[in-house]
C-alpha cells in the first residue's frame, strides 16, 4: 500500500471553488473510462463464448487475457494519478457520486444467508446469475442441436446428460474466473471500485458457493452418465490429449474440502482447520488446469494471474522482521502493539494488518484493524489484540512475561490493506454514529484519531458531530476507551471534536467498587535485522505494481511463445504425435510461476535497495533524539510504567457516559439523530450489524447512511 490519505494538505471544504480540474484528474477520468470499456469487452467475450460466432483458437483467448491485464495496469496508473492529484476535486466528485447513489447503498436484505446486501450488490449478483444461465443455456442448446450417438446402445437422454454435464463444468469456470479477484488484498481493482479487502471477502464467498454447487452437479452428472452406460472405469482414466478425468475428480475433492471447512459454524469453531484447508487452493488450481487443458484455462487465468502477483508480493513482505517499538498492556487482557513505520507508508482509517508472531505460532497469521492514524502518528503503526482465542491469549501472556525494557519479540506483518476511498468517507457527513460491540471498537479508534488530526490540521475543516456507542460485557473492557487518543500526542486536540461516548456494560448492574487496575507498557530492544513497516513497492506503489503486472505478463508471453515454437510445435507439426496436454499445461504453469516470481522478486529487491538508508536511520537510534515523540523521551528517561488513568484525558472523561446492566436502545438513539446526512458505521458481532442495518434500512431512517465493518476473513 502507499500514501492515499493526502496527509499534510490541510485543505478545507470550501477551498478551491471554481477551480478547473487538474490535468491529472482529467487524464485519470479518461483512463478510468477506457479501462471500463475494455472490462465490459472482457465480459462480452464471456457472453458470446458459447455461441457459434466465437472461434475457439488461441488468438481470442490471449486477447481476453491481454485485455484484462490492460485494465489492471490502467487501474494502477489511475490510482497513482489520483494520489498525486487534486484531493479537493476528487473528494467533491466522490461525495456527489455517493449522494446520488445513496439509495443503491442502503441495505435491502439483512437477515439471510447472503448477509447484509445493498441493492447495488443484489443487482450485480442477479446480473451474474443471468450471465451464468445464458452461458449454460446457450451452450446446451448448441450442443443438443448437433448431438450424435457415439456408443452402441446409448440413448438420447444419456447423450444429452453427457453434454449437459460437460457444460456445467464450463459454467463453473466462469465463477472461477472471478473467484480470486476479491481476495487479492493489494489489488488495484478493489480501491478502484471503493472496496476494502475485508469487505470484498463476501463476494469471494458468494462466488465460491456458486462454483462448488455447479462443480458438484458437474461431477454427479458425469458419474450418473458413466454408471448408466457401464463406463464407471472412466473415473480412473487420465487421457493423454483430452480432458483428464482423474484431475477433475481431484479438483472437486479439493474444492469440497475447502467448501466444507469454510461453512460458518466450522470456520468460527475451528478457524485453524479452515485456514490450513484453504491452502488446498494451490492443488485446486493445478488439477483444474490439468483437467481442462491450458487452452480453456486461459479464460480463468486473469484472476489467477492477478492473485499470483499479489500473493508473491505478500510472501516477500512477510519474510522480513519488523521493528516492534512497544506494547501497551491493558487490564482487560488486551495489548496494543506499536510498530516503527516508514514515513512514506500511508494508510487509511479501518485498514487491516496481518500479524505473525513466530514465538506464538510460526504458521498462523491473524488480521487486526489498525488503530493508529498515519497523519497523527507518522512514525508508528498500532494494532490492538484482544484475548479471544488460544493464539491471542498466548500472545498476551508472552508480552506480559517480558521485562519492562530491553526485551524482544520477533514479528512479521502483511499490509496494511485498505481501499483508497475509505479514508475520507466519514468526513462528508454532518454527523457520524459509530456502533461497536466488544473488540469491534478498534476500527473507530483509527477514525477518531484521524478526525483529531483533521480538526487540528486546518481550521476550515469541519469535522462531523460524533457519537460513539460501545457495548462491553464487563467494566474491565472500558479501558479500551483509553486508546481513543494515543499517548504520544493529540490529547488537547480531542477537545475540539464534538464527541459524545455512550458506553454500555451489559453483565454488571452497577459500577465496581474496586480501584481501576493500572496498565503498563513494555519497550522492546531493536535488532539489526529488523526494519520499519514500509510499502512493499515503495512510495510509488501503484505505478510500480502496474509495471510488475505488465512486465511479468510480457515475460510469460515470451516464454510461452518460445515453448510453443521451439519445443511443442516440432512435436505437433513434424510428427504424427500430439504433445500431451498434461505436460503442456505443467510447462505453462511453470512459466507463469517463474515470470511472476522473477519480476516481483526483482521489483522487491530494487525497492529494498532504495529504502536501506531509511532503515539504517531507524536502526541507528540508540538513545533519545530531538525528533522523538513524548512517549519515546519518557521511555529513555526511565518512565516505562505508568497508570493509564494518570494521563491528561479529562476531555474524554467529560464526553463519556457509562450505563450498567442493559443494552443500548439502538433504534431510539439512531432515529433520534438530527440532520439530513448522518453516517452510521457498525463493527462487532453479526447480530449487532444486522440490528443496526435493519434500523438504517427502515422508512423513517432516510437520513442514515449505513456502513458495516465485518471480520469475515
Amino acid at each position: 500500500m502507499e500514501d492515499t490519505t493526502g496527509k499534510g494538505k490541510g485543505k478545507g471544504k470550501g477551498k478551491g471553488k471554481g477551480r478547473k480540474p487538474a490535468p491529472s484528474a482529467a487524464a485519470g477520468s479518461a483512463m478510468l473510462l477506457l479501462a471500463g470499456v475494455v472490462f465490459v469487452g472482457w465480459l462480452v467475450v464471456w457472453a458470446v463464448f458459447p455461441t457459434r460466432t466465437y472461434s475457439s483458437t488461441w488468438a481470442p483467448k490471449l486477447a481476453t487475457l491481454t485485455g484484462f491485464v490492460f485494465v489492471y495496469v490502467v487501474a494502477c496508473v489511475y490510482l497513482h494519478l489520483q494520489k498525486d492529484g487534486d484531493h479537493d476535486t476528487r473528494s467533491r466528485t466522490r461525495w456527489v457520486f455517493r449522494t446520488r447513489m445513496a439509495a443503491w447503498r442502503r441495505p435491502v436484505l439483512v437477515r439471510g444467508p447472503l448477509g447484509i446486501v445493498t441493492p447495488m450488490e443484489l443487482a450485480f449478483l442477479l446480473m451474474l446469475l443471468v450471465l451464468l444461465v445464458w452461458f449454460y443455456c446457450a451452450y446446451v442448446t448448441t450442443e443438443f442441436a448437433k448431438i450424435r450417438i457415439k456408443l452402441p446402445g446409448e440413448k438420447l437422454w444419456q447423450a444429452r446428460l453427457e453434454k449437459a454435464a460437460r457444460r456445467l463444468g464450463t459454467a463453473g469456470s466462469l465463477c472461477v474466473a472471478f473467484l480470486f479477484l476479491p481476495v487479492a488484498r493489494g489489488s488495484a481493482l478493489l480501491p478502484l471500485v471503493g472496496l476494502t479487502s475485508e469487505a470484498s471477502v463476501k463476494y469471494h464467498v458468494w462466488l465460491g458457493n456458486l462454483a462448488m454447487v455447479i462443480f458438484t452437479a458437474h461431477g454427479l452428472c458425469y458419474i450418473s452418465f458413466w454408471a448408466s452406460t457401464d463406463q464407471i472405469d472412466q473415473m480412473l482414466k487420465w487421457a493423454r490429449t483430452r480432458m483428464a478425468n482423474v484431475a477433475g475428480e481431484l479438483t472437486l475433492l479439493c474444492g469440497l474440502a475447502m467448501w466444507a471447512t469454510a461453512l460458518p459454524r466450522v470456520r468460527r469453531r475451528m478457524f485453524e482447520l479452515f485456514y490450513y484447508a484453504h491452502h488446498l487452493y494451490i492443488a485446486f488450481i493445478l488439477f483444474c488446469a490439468l483437467h481442462v487443458g491450458v487452452t480453456v484455462f486461459c479464460f480463468v487465468l486473469p484472476g489467477v494471474f492477478v492473485f499470483a502477483v499479489d500473493r508473491g508480493l505478500r510472501f516477500l513482505q512477510s519474510r522480513a522482521r519488523v521493528r516492534l517499538v512497544s506494547a501497551r498492556l491493558l487490564p482487560s487482557q488486551a495489548v496494543e502493539l506499536n510498530f516503527a513505520k516508514s514515513p512514506c507508508l500511508g494508510y487509511n482509517p479501518t485498514s487491516t494488518l496481518f500479524v505473525n508472531v513466530p514465538s506464538v505460532s510460526r504458521l498462523q497469521w491473524h488480521p487486526f484493524t489498525v488503530t493508529s492514524s498515519s497523519s497523527l502518528e507518522p512514525d508508528t503503526l498500532s494494532v490492538v489484540v484482544t484475548s479471544r482465542g488460544a493464539w491471542t491469549r498466548k500472545l498476551y501472556e508472552t508480552v506480559s512475561s517480558l521485562p519492562p525494557s530491553g526485551g524482544h519479540l520477533g514479528v512479521s506483518v502483511e499490509g496494511p490493506y485498505c481501499a483508497a476511498a475509505a479514508s475520507t468517507r466519514f468526513l462528508g457527513y454532518d454527523s457520524l454514529v459509530m456502533v461497536s460491540g466488544g473488540s469491534g471498537i478498534t476500527p473507530f479508534i483509527s477514525v477518531i484519531r484521524e478526525l483529531v488530526h483533521q480538526s487540528g490540521a486546518a481550521e476550515t475543516v469541519q469535522a462531523p458531530r460524533l457519537l460513539l456507542v460501545c457495548v462491553f460485557k464487563t467494566s474491565a473492557e472500558l479501558d479500551m476507551l483509553d486508546l481513543l487518543v494515543p499517548v504520544s500526542g493529540g490529547l488537547s486536540a480531542i477537545s475540539r471534536l464534538d464527541l459524545r461516548i455512550e458506553a454500555f456494560v451489559t453483565r454488571e448492574g452497577e459500577p465496581s467498587a474496586a480501584r481501576k487496575q493500572a496498565g503498563r507498557e513494555v519497550w522492546f530492544k531493536p535488532w539489526p535485522s529488523e526494519a520499519p513497516v514500509a510499502p512493499v513497492l515503495g512510495s510509488s506503489g501503484w505505478l510500480c505494481l502496474g509495471a510488475v503486472v505488465a512486465s511479468s505478463f510480457a515475460v510469460f508471453l515470451v516464454l510461452v511463445a518460445a515453448l510453443q515454437r521451439f519445443y511443442i510445435y516440432p512435436v505437433d507439426g513434424d510428427t504424427n504425435h500430439v504433445y500431451p496436454w498434461a505436460a503442456r499445461t505443467m510447462l505453462n504453469l511453470l512459466f507463469l510461476g517463474a515470470s511472476v516470481a522473477g519480476v516481483t522478486g526483482a521489483a522487491f529487491l530494487w525497492n529494498k535497495r532504495g529504502s536501506n538508508d531509511e532503515e539504517m536511520k531507524v536502526k541507528s537510534v540508540d538513545g533519545p533524539t530531538p525528533g522523538m515523540s513524548p512517549v519515546a523521551l519518557l521511555h529513555w528517561a526511565g518512565g516505562v510504567e505508568r497508570e493509564l488513568e494518570s494521563l491528561p484525558a479529562q476531555p474524554l472523561l467529560q464526553a463519556t457516559n457509562v450505563h450498567f446492566g442493559h443494552r443500548p436502545d439502538l433504534k431510539r438513539m439512531l432515529l433520534g439523530i438530527e440532520g439530513e446526512n448522518v453516517g452510521v458505521m457498525a463493527s462487532g458481532p453479526q447480530g449487532m450489524l444486522e440490528d443496526v442495518s435493519t434500523i438504517c434500512s427502515s422508512g423513517p431512517a432516510s437520513n442514515l447512511h449505513f456502513q458495516s465493518i465485518s471480520f469475515t476473513w
